[in-house]
């Protein structure tokens, strides 16, 4: 019965030394929420001041319910002139209209062009065509506007067949 008992005291040992350190944080928190308890009622007791003097510095008034917090709810989206109007919107910047723009590569798009020469869809098919390494040779990056044939890409049956010829070729 003493080894049991040996044994026993030296796994509480173990125990005591693993949990020390958690302790330690969970009496330092307790103190910590301890002294939030005490800021929340001195805000509490200063929230009627705060709604008198905070409009002359300039400070809005808070809305009902606790000081401090923002009413629950995403805020309403705020719309301002010139996007109502259709002038500024989010995301990329469109390619500028005026004399420095330069059409797309692509005959007959017209569209002008964003990366590389080419319009953004047209680009976004250059991509592809590098990608499964379809890449005609005349499709040059930087390409003059209006100087590069559109090609047709196969779907279905037929395009799985041209990119495993394309893979056969590039092996």
């Amino acid at each position: 019965m003493s080894v049991d008992k040996a044994f026993r005291e030296m796994i509480r040992n173990e125990i005591e030394v693993q949990l020390k350190p958690l302790r330690d944080v969970v009496s330092r928190l307790e103190s910590g929420t301890a002294d939030l308890d005490a800021l929340r009622s001195v805000a509490e007791r200063l929230a009627p001041l705060a709604q008198v003097v905070g409009p002359l510095f300039g400070a809005s008034a808070p809305a009902a319910g606790k000081a401090g917090r923002r009413p629950a709810g995403r805020p309403a989206r705020v719309v301002s002139a010139p996007v109502a109007a259709g002038g500024k919107r989010r995301g990329r910047k469109p390619a500028a209209v005026d004399g420095g723009a330069r059409e797309c590569a692509i005959k007959g798009c017209g569209k002008p062009s964003r990366t590389k020469g080419y319009c953004a869809a047209h680009y976004q098919k250059l991509r592809m065509l590098e990608k499964t390494n379809r890449r005609p040779a005349e499709w040059a990056d930087y390409a003059n506007p209006n100087s590069v044939e559109d090609i047709k890409l196969p779907r279905g049956r037929a395009a799985s067949k041209a990119l495993a010829e394309a893979a056969q070729r590039n092996a």
